[in-house]
């Protein structure tokens, strides 16, 4: 069952964080010269996650979050 505020974050854009897999999946299709818009629709997930993944990718070295 759904609480309020899961429905409300749900509107609102925000849902769970993204997995490992998924986060090695966004710099795997960096790799092979994928654009951030292929990316986006190619794992349904938004620009600015793939943009932020790609990001902090290159400042750590790593597919890491914050």
């Amino acid at each position: 069952m759904q609480t309020a505020s899961t429905i409300i974050c749900e509107r609102m854009g925000r849902s769970q964080e993204l997995s490992k897999f998924k986060r090695g999946t966004v710099i795997g299709c960096h790799l092979c010269n994928k654009s951030i818009h292929e990316i986006s629709l190619l794992l349904n997930i938004p620009h600015s996650t793939v943009s932020g993944i790609i990001t902090k990718w290159k400042q750590l070295g790593t597919a890491a979050t914050q």
